[in-house]
C-alpha cells in the first residue's frame, strides 16, 4: 500500500527481457537497507518487489502480466521512473491509498500550461468512467492526483509545480502513455452496488 506522494525518481539503467519475463534495473538516489530486499516498491504506480540493491542500482522482476498491463511494455533505457516505498504505520499519510495495481494505461490527449502548473487531459474508455469522481483521487504513474473535470471519454487533472519537479509527469508529452489506478474506494463501492 502506498500514498502516491513521490519523493524520488530513478532512471532505467537496463532491461533484460527473456522468455516473457523481464529484469529491470533502475539507477536511483533512493536508499534501501538490506532488510528492505523483498519489499514492495511503487515503480511509476506498479507494485514491484525489490530483488536487489547495489551501488545505487535497484533491481526488479517483471512478470508477463506486468509487461502486458502497464507502461513497462514499452520501457526504454534512460526513462524516468517514479519511486515510492510502501507505507509505514504511524507515519503521516498524504495523498490517498494506492495499491500499486494498475487498472489501465491511458494516452495523454492534451497538455495545457497555465503559469507553472499543467492541466493534462487523459483518454479513458467509457466503461471506466464509473470509477471517476469529481474532486476524487486517481493515481497517474503512481502519483496521487485530484480529478478536476470528467468528460465522456477522458478526464482532466491539474498538476502543481512542486509535483512536476519531483515526478516523471514533467516529461509527459501528448500521445504518451501512463499507468492509471482508480481510487480503491470507488472500485469497492461499484463492486458492492453490482450485488
Amino acid at each position: 500500500m502506498f500514498s502516491g506522494i513521490i519523493s524520488h525518481t530513478g532512471k532505467v539503467k537496463s532491461i533484460l527481457k527473456k522468455n516473457n519475463n523481464c529484469i529491470l534495473k533502475i539507477f536511483t538516489a533512493m536508499n534501501f537497507k538490506k532488510n528492505e530486499i523483498g519489499s514492495s516498491i511503487s515503480c511509476s504506480g506498479a507494485c514491484l518487489t525489490l530483488e536487489n540493491f547495489n551501488n545505487k542500482i535497484a533491481q526488479f522482476y517483471l512478470t508477463k502480466e506486468t509487461l502486458n498491463k502497464t507502461i513497462f511494455r514499452n520501457i526504454k533505457v534512460g526513462d524516468t521512473i517514479n519511486l515510492e516505498k510502501s507505507l509505514k504505520f504511524g507515519k503521516r499519510i498524504s495523498g490517498h491509498f494506492v495499491q500499486g495495481h494498475i487498472d489501465i494505461t491511458s494516452k495523454v490527449l492534451k497538455i495545457k500550461k497555465i503559469g507553472k502548473s499543467w492541466i493534462i487531459i487523459f483518454q479513458i474508455p467509457k466503461k471506466y468512467k464509473k470509477y471517476l469522481v469529481y474532486k476524487g483521487s486517481v493515481a497517474i504513474n503512481g502519483v496521487s492526483l485530484t480529478l478536476s473535470k470528467i468528460f465522456k471519454n477522458s478526464f482532466e487533472i491539474s498538476i502543481i509545480p512542486h509535483t512536476l519537479k519531483l515526478t516523471n509527469l514533467v516529461t509527459l508529452k501528448e500521445k504518451n502513455t501512463v499507468n492509471v489506478e482508480f481510487d480503491i474506494l470507488s472500485k469497492y463501492i461499484k463492486n458492492f452496488k453490482k450485488k
